[in-house]
């Protein structure tokens, strides 16, 4: 078995915003084109224009009506993928060091020559966040594109994971969480960043930002701005218009 690191130096992750994700799947397809050419063995697809292709994916976006109590519903995206736990199940029920987490950035790994496939780590991760690589018999997950962020022959822009780095809505931040003062911590403290499903206690590093309330203009048309008068009475060109007319 695995033991974790008793604290790490930083706590590289992700911040999500179900606020602003609009469910597009841009971060899934850049995470799969990266990862299936860069680390590790490529992430494999089983009959992918067939009737029942599956293949492998570090990470995945769930949609999700939700009915509130009033107003319309309302559709959530939520994007998932290893969450780097600080308390990693994941890694502590290896049987052979596979799974580990890295002292100095946080970030959970799998050392794929060391893993057998058994699939203890995807049963004891509470998020389904492990995916069995079919072609290669190794399990597959999020690295937070360890090969790319610390890859000095890439411009700084790009030293980020590529979900981040192609996310048109800007719905997700990647930074050091540990920091109170980085981007990503005052996001979270700003818009009350969340863990997912903290009842079991792993205590991930990524956060989700909730959605925005939307009851307060759920009801007002859209078109409302448009059809609101500027002002009283015409004024300027338009108001001299309107009294020329009226003379006619």
């Amino acid at each position: 078995m695995t033991e974790l690191p008793a604290t790490s130096t930083r706590k590289l992750g992700l911040v999500i915003d179900l606020d602003t994700c609009v469910g597009c799947h841009a971060c899934v397809i850049s995470c799969k084109g990266w990862n299936t050419e860069n680390y590790g063995a490529p992430l494999s697809d089983q009959d992918p224009y067939g009737g029942d292709p599956s293949g492998t994916f570090l990470n995945r976006v769930h949609s999700y009506e939700v009915l509130p109590d009033t107003g319309p519903a309302q559709l959530v995206h939520v994007p998932k993928s290893c969450l780097h736990c600080e308390d990693a199940p994941c890694v502590t029920v290896c049987p052979t060091g596979a799974s580990y987490k890295r002292v100095e950035d946080g970030i959970v790994l799998v050392n794929e020559t060391d893993c057998i496939g058994c699939g203890l780590c995807a049963w004891a991760c509470p998020y389904g966040a492990r995916e069995l690589d079919a072609a290669e018999g190794v399990m597959k997950k999020c690295t937070l594109c360890v090969d790319r962020i610390y890859n000095q022959n890439l411009p700084e822009v790009d030293r980020e994971p590529a979900c981040v780095r192609t996310c048109p809505a800007n719905a997700r931040h990647f930074g050091d969480l540990a920091d109170p003062d980085s981007a990503v911590s005052r996001l979270v403290v700003a818009r009350g960043g969340m863990d997912l499903m903290p009842e079991q206690g792993t205590r991930p590093v990524n956060k989700y930002l909730p959605p925005r309330q939307r009851d307060a203009w759920a009801d007002t048309s859209v078109l409302a701005p448009f059809l609101t008068p500027v002002a009283e009475e015409p004024r300027g060109f338009l108001g001299w218009l309107d009294k020329a007319l009226d003379k006619l």
